[in-house]
């Protein structure tokens, strides 16, 4: 047994699997554990397998997506204070 005195594979799962914490809804947990047994699969399996499913579709969309057009630009009337000068912005700020 390793000094730590957890066996080799348990180690080696800790080093490739991340476990998390999710808080998940109750209703969706009971088709989550349904759906597992069904598929004689984990509950772990098939949440990974639905996250990969869901991050590929949005990367999809990603390389879909249409350019989006630029920012309106108008004219301000210049400023009115060199922002580097915090007496005079300060001054403006309280309206003086």
């Amino acid at each position: 047994m390793p000094v730590s005195g957890l066996p080799y594979c348990h180690t080696l799962h800790m080093v490739i699997y991340m476990k998390t914490t999710l808080n998940i809804d109750d209703t969706v947990m009971r088709r989550l554990r349904e759906e597992a047994a069904r598929r004689q699969v984990t509950m772990s399996s098939l949440v990974e397998a639905g996250l990969r499913h869901v991050l590929a579709d949005s990367s999809a969309e990603e390389e879909d997506a249409k350019p989006l057009p630029p920012l309106p630009s108008w004219k301000s009337g210049g400023q009115r204070v060199d922002i580097s000068n915090r007496e005079e912005m300060y001054g403006v700020l309280e309206g003086q």
